[in-house]
């Protein structure tokens, strides 16, 4: 199976993980496991999502979840599992 690894931050408001869940479901992207804190106004999410049957490149995906973390006003950034493992390995 592919895995990907998304995480949003930004400034908490409604809405944020239904807009992200939203574009995920329309995208064919089933969320594997979810953790999502606040601390103060800050909102944090980490998602392992399942990246095989996506419906559009992986690439296109990237570039639409920055778009909606833009006009959501959140960050929010896709990587392949493999490559984020790497990232954070010590």
């Amino acid at each position: 199976m592919k895995k990907g690894i998304i995480t949003v931050v930004g400034k908490d408001r409604v809405g944020i993980i239904s807009d992200v869940c939203t574009f995920l479901a329309e995208s064919n992207i089933n969320i594997l496991d979810i953790s999502q804190t606040i601390v103060q106004d800050y909102f944090n999410m980490m998602m392992i999502v399942d990246v095989n049957n996506i419906s559009k490149s992986f690439g296109e995906v990237v570039d639409e979840l920055d778009e909606l973390g833009q006009n959501i006003g959140v960050t929010i950034k896709l990587q392949h599992e493999d490559i984020f493992r790497k990232m954070h390995r010590l």
